[in-house]
């Protein structure tokens, strides 16, 4: 970036079209140091050589001028450059996805409400690496801690709702699993978000326990509770009328998932609808900041140099041409 440490030096530019258009209105006429009544007692071949001279003389005493001016500015050439450190989180977003999460308390439903505020958080955090665990009756690994946003929303846009053969709502296991993926990462905060609506009623691992060996690894677990308060409507196949929806209690286990945010120094959430949802992850995001330090190195390099010793040369040129070669060709 180029740039004028003393710029007001620059303010002598403004005086070269001055003096050009004061030598040609009054200026030539005060150049002469003896005057003849006609120009035609000359050479024509002469008096052109002589006219291209002093034009040559006086544009090399601009030049000298504006070079100097430009000089006395000091232009500088400054490249800046930047050292970035991010110090990154590592987090796993553990999604439940067993039938329960079907109900359309949420719209369309829960899990594809959740699926869509999931997707705004993971956009929101560029810097981190994140992974996704799903679960029902077992858990599963549905991508790997990534830095590629474009992988992470693609393989969440792939989450469906579990087969009935592997039904069922294993908190404890889907801890378990999380932590094996997080139990070996270097960052310096190790985060997982656990979004469930139900209450744990498979896998051999409580969430209790999990939650404690979580905290063994320096791993803080933020919950969230899915679901309305009461009943919420949930979509059956009816034989005679097809699909419709009937209304079902909402069997979700607070205490639980409060005593396994607490255990690890998380919090505990409660998320109603979507809009709930969305303030629930906006907080967690709040929450988990990702630190990012800048340092700006500063490389100047100045530029006057080149502008004195051509100025310099001409300076130099201009008393040999002026007053050796214009008498030479006078002579």
């Amino acid at each position: 970036m180029l740039s004028f440490q003393q710029p007001w030096w620059l303010l002598l530019l403004l005086l070269l079209p001055l003096l050009i258009i004061w030598h040609r209105q009054w200026g030539r006429y005060q150049e002469a140091a003896i005057r003849f009544s006609a120009l035609s007692l000359f050479d024509p071949v002469l008096r052109r050589s002589a006219g291209r001279r002093v034009a040559w003389l006086r544009a090399g005493r601009l030049l000298m001028v504006a070079l100097l001016a430009v000089a006395m500015a000091r232009p500088q050439i400054t490249d800046v450059v930047r050292e970035t450190t991010v110090e990154v989180i590592d987090i796993i977003m553990v999604l439940d996805i067993s039938s329960s999460m079907l109900a359309a308390d949420f719209k369309p439903n829960r899990l594809e409400a959740a699926k869509e505020v999931a997707e705004q958080f993971i956009l929101d955090r560029p810097h981190d690496r994140i992974g996704i665990v799903v679960f029902a009756a077992i858990p599963y690994i549905q991508c790997p801690l990534t830095h590629d946003t474009n992988v992470l929303q693609s393989l969440l846009q792939q989450v469906t709702i579990i087969d009935k053969e592997h039904d069922g709502t294993a908190i404890g296991m889907a801890i378990a699993s999380a932590i094996n993926r997080l139990r070996d990462s270097a960052a310096e905060s190790k985060v997982m978000i656990l979004l469930s609506d139900g209450s744990n009623n498979a896998g051999e691992l409580d969430p209790t326990t999990a939650a404690q060996l979580a905290a063994e690894f320096d791993i803080r677990i933020y919950t969230i509770g899915a679901g309305s308060r009461g009943r919420a409507p949930y979509p059956v196949n009816d034989p005679v009328w097809g699909q419709r929806m009937v209304n079902v209690e909402v069997d979700l286990d607070e205490a639980t998932l409060r005593k396994v945010a607490e255990i690890t120094g998380g919090t505990y959430f409660r998320a109603t609808d979507q809009a709930s949802l969305a303030d629930v992850y906006r907080q967690i995001n709040e929450l988990e900041r990702t630190e990012v330090q800048i340092r700006e190195y500063r490389n100047i390099e100045e530029l006057y140099g080149w502008l004195v010793i051509p100025a310099t040369l001409i300076g130099l040129i201009l008393p040999a041409f002026g007053g050796g070669l214009l008498r030479k060709g006078l002579a």
